[in-house]
């Protein structure tokens, strides 16, 4: 399996444009499908492989009981994914991973800021400084376009149009798309291109990348995350904010704001309109928090939204 595994991640990368990121998930869980069968004694040719091993793999899983529900569908689509690859290339007949029910996965809503704590977050930087202007403009960034932070580290100056407020997004698959770019948005960007000089000068060639660490190199999807919770530790405010916690409030404030949902799932990059639907139950379990708590005759409920 180890031969077949290595070209399946070749066929993610190369023929589907699967990110680095997405390449190394699916080889982290096939390889760890590969050492339950070793450990097992179960043959590992994929052609050996059926549906009834693959229910023994997951109920394993299941009894470790650390492992979340929802990583165990990701596991097992992984394995749907891996054999429909080798009967594609004539490898097996039948995909054995298809013949194994998806459990059900925990429905968790996303974590949303409210418009008044978005606002204040954006604040915490200090403009004046490189760094400091630097991360006012990706947290307007985030807010104003609802980019995913893989997005917004790996843009370039040249995706920038700031005279008609247009950013282009490579997104998930490698697909393209233009997302619009607030006025706040707008101005501090414009603030950090002069301070980004000052950055750039740490290095002998030009960078392309948009956003530069404090040595002139990328910045990474981790140090964006790490910046975000030492703003917020340091003003000792929510610290269960990440920057896909930005992506979250972008479309629910949107929607809120009666924008339609086939527009957000353009701007978001979805490639269906499911995915962006889990936007609507957000609103609506806020909108029934506050009658639940503001209309007088209002009774009690649970929310298992």
């Amino acid at each position: 399996m180890r031969k077949e595994l290595d070209q399946f991640i070749n066929y993610l990368a190369l023929e589907r444009g699967a990110s680095p990121h997405t390449c190394r998930a699916y080889r982290k869980d096939l390889e760890l499908f590969a050492a339950f069968l070793e450990e097992k004694g179960i043959p590992e040719e994929v052609t050996k492989i059926d549906h009834l091993t693959i229910r023994l793999y997951l109920g394993e899983l299941y009894r470790q009981g650390h492992i979340k529900r929802v990583s165990i569908v990701r596991k097992l689509a992984a394995l749907r994914t891996f054999f429909r690859y080798q009967k594609r290339e004539g490898m097996i007949e039948k995909n054995p991973a298809k013949m194994v029910a998806l459990p059900k996965g925990e429905k968790h809503l996303p974590h949303v800021l409210t418009v008044d704590e978005a606002f204040g977050i954006m604040e915490i930087p200090d403009h004046t400084t490189p760094l400091g202007s630097r991360d006012h403009a990706i947290l307007e960034f985030l807010y104003s376009s609802g980019l995913r932070v893989g997005e917004l580290t790996t843009l370039k100056l040249h995706d920038l149009d700031l005279a008609n407020g247009m950013v282009r997004v490579l997104g998930k698959g490698g697909k393209e798309r233009l997302v619009p770019i607030g006025s706040k948005a707008i101005a501090a960007l414009q603030a950090y291109l002069q301070h980004r000089k000052e950055l750039m000068g740490k290095v002998a060639s030009t960078p392309p990348y948009l956003f530069l660490n404090h040595r002139g190199g990328r910045l990474t999807a981790r140090s964006v995350a790490r910046m975000i919770k030492t703003y917020l530790l340091q003003r000792g405010m929510i610290t269960r904010v990440s920057p896909h916690t930005f992506r979250h409030s972008f479309a629910t404030h949107l929607l809120d704001a009666g924008a339609d949902l086939r527009g957000i799932q353009e701007l978001l990059g979805h490639a269906s309109l499911s995915t962006t639907q889990k936007y609507t139950h957000v609103s609506s379990a806020k909108l029934m928090e506050v009658y639940d708590r503001t209309h007088p005759r209002a009774k009690k409920r649970t929310h298992d939204a």
